[in-house]
């Protein structure tokens, strides 16, 4: 029988650390001349792997992989620790313990920065699973990275609970087969609903939340 499971995206579903990549990104793109506001963060980079908005902003730069490792490395070390979570989280993270549910984590962040995040909000102990987009052999918004956190934990996607931030992820998500609850973080609902989410909460104490958790105990309506 498979077992029950949730996965979370990281970045703007954990914890909200866009403020911090895009001051980083911001930073690091401005002397190619290419300005990353919030509009151009939220429909450019958001969600993805570097290397593929590299590919689209940057096409002819010489080290693009260098350029991916230095962005990353300030943002490490820009990073608070400790750092707030979404809230609820770790209530969520509580229930899910005692009711014998799997955890795992499916991000495009390279995976030091995960490790780094989830160490910020104290939890890496706690995930069972870290799937890193990279690593797979396509990234959100593909369901590769999905696919590989609910085989690890030996979920399927009837028993699997996503939660995501940003439309490539909930693509991700849905592709795959799961329930995907969109957290507004950054997006609206609408936004959210559009990319696949079957429901969106403003993070994990929403008392929306409750009747999805509810159905995947089994308990009756």
């Amino acid at each position: 029988m498979a077992q029950k499971a949730l996965l979370f995206d990281l970045d703007g579903t954990m914890l909200d650390t866009d403020p911090l990549h895009r001051a980083v990104f911001a930073e690091l793109l401005s002397p190619f001349g290419i300005e990353v506001d919030e509009a151009f963060y939220m429909e450019n980079i958001l969600g993805r792997l570097n290397e593929d908005m590299f590919a689209d902003f940057l096409p002819d730069h010489p080290d693009p992989v260098g350029l991916s490792e230095e962005k990353e490395a300030t943002f490490r070390r820009h990073l608070p620790r400790p750092y707030p979570e979404t809230p609820g989280l770790s209530a969520l993270v509580n229930r899910a313990e005692i009711a014998g549910w799997r955890l795992g984590v499916v991000t495009n962040a390279p995976r030091l920065n995960a490790e780094a995040m989830l160490d910020a909000v104290g939890l890496r102990a706690r995930m069972e699973a870290l799937v890193v987009g990279e690593e797979c052999a396509h990234g959100k918004p593909h369901p590769d990275p999905y696919l590989a956190g609910m085989t690890a934990l030996g979920a399927s996607p009837e028993t699997t609970l996503v939660f995501e931030d940003s439309a490539s992820g909930v693509r991700a998500g849905a592709a795959a087969g799961a329930k995907v609850i969109g957290i507004r973080t950054n997006l609206t609902d609408a936004a959210l609903r559009d990319a696949g989410a079957s429901l969106t909460i403003q993070d994990f104490n929403d008392s929306a939340l409750g009747p999805v958790l509810d159905a995947l105990a089994g308990v009756p309506a």
